[in-house]
């Protein structure tokens, strides 16, 4: 059976050798560590037998034509690089960054909660959270649309439903019907957050809480 695995929120966080892991196929995005958006690349394992989709030119060894965007791999490479020199650091301030903000909603917002496994470091990726906040079904549809005009990028759903009211598909099935009709909203942090960033994202949702 090969396996393929979406390493788009691992790859320049967490130390990864592809020799030793057992994975067929692997794809990144650059932007999920710094670099150009719109490239990536995807780690194919020798003798996997996969076939091209797209014939043409001898590019990219057989398996896609086309192109290659030149600066932007270059840019994927370098960012690619930093990310690796600098992990331990960065990584800490993350978590650090991650755990403040945990703190000052569970002080500030009774009722809050963490979905599934995102408020622990050991059995989540630190880099992100998200949150179930206690607010009314018929008031949360102006949440996202507050936070947004208040100059915070958060999501309700995954990174792929990009300008999409729909919820996640996996809350719709780990979480208790009572915590489905609250608003869930997911937090990425990187090493250009600061925690005064931070306490103006946990001021902005109590104002809107104590508002409803």
């Amino acid at each position: 059976t090969l396996f393929h695995s979406d390493c788009v929120q691992s790859i320049g966080h967490y130390e990864m050798d592809f020799s030793k892991l057992p994975v067929d196929f692997t794809a990144v995005s650059a932007h999920k560590f710094h670099g150009p958006k719109g490239v990536g690349f995807a780690f194919i394992r020798k003798g996997t037998g996969l076939k091209p989709l797209i014939l043409g030119g001898a590019q990219e060894r057989g398996y896609r034509a086309g192109t290659e965007s030149v600066h932007n791999i270059v840019g994927m490479d370098k960012s690619l690089s930093m990310a690796y020199e600098n992990l331990e650091k960065e990584r800490e301030y993350v978590k650090d960054l991650k755990d403040y903000f945990k703190s000052q909603l569970l002080e500030k917002i009774p009722g809050v909660k963490f979905n599934g496994n995102c408020g622990d470091h050991e059995n989540s990726t630190f880099t992100l959270l998200n949150v179930c906040l206690p607010c009314p079904a018929d008031k949360a549809a102006m949440l996202l649309f507050t936070m947004d005009l208040k100059g915070i990028a958060c999501s309700k759903g995954s990174a792929c439903q990009s300008g999409s009211q729909k919820g996640s598909h996996v809350l719709t099935n780990v979480l208790a019907d009572e915590d489905l009709n609250k608003p869930s909203l997911r937090f990425s942090f990187s090493i250009f957050n600061t925690k005064e960033e931070l306490d103006y994202v946990v001021d902005v949702l109590v104002e809107y809480l104590e508002s409803i």
